[in-house]
């Protein structure tokens, strides 16, 4: 009577991990690329909105914001968005208002340290 031996030899398991180690060698790379492209996409979004609801404050009441929780209190938006670099509401910089006009926040920037993909400082964008 033979008897027959179910399951997998130790070459049948070691070429199936080389596969799988070199796909995930192809795929991590793309995938950490991609989540920085999503980062930094969002980050415009982002600092699009809230120039915009910026200006809409302006157009209301006559002069900028006093800071961005004012934009909240007075709802113009539900919440700060997140600087998604940062992973903070907290961080972003507020770009001071020109002369003669009232108000404090004329702009917003990033405070991410470093620079983007396309090679310019978070701070510029």
């Amino acid at each position: 009577m033979t008897m027959r031996r179910l399951g997998f030899t130790l070459i049948e398991l070691l070429v199936v991990l080389a596969i799988v180690a070199t796909l995930l060698t192809l795929v991590v790379p793309r995938y950490a690329d991609r989540i920085d492209v999503a980062k930094e996409t969002v980050l415009r979004d982002n600092l699009r909105g809230v120039r915009d609801v910026i200006d809409k404050f302006y157009g209301d009441q006559g002069r900028f914001p006093e800071s961005l929780e004012e934009l909240v209190e007075k709802h113009y938006l539900k919440t700060l968005p997140v600087d998604p670099v940062t992973d903070s509401d907290a961080t972003w910089q507020i770009v001071e208002v020109p002369s003669g006009h009232k108000g404090r926040v004329y702009d917003i920037r990033s405070g991410a340290p470093g620079n983007g993909r396309n090679g310019r400082p978070y701070a510029e964008w």
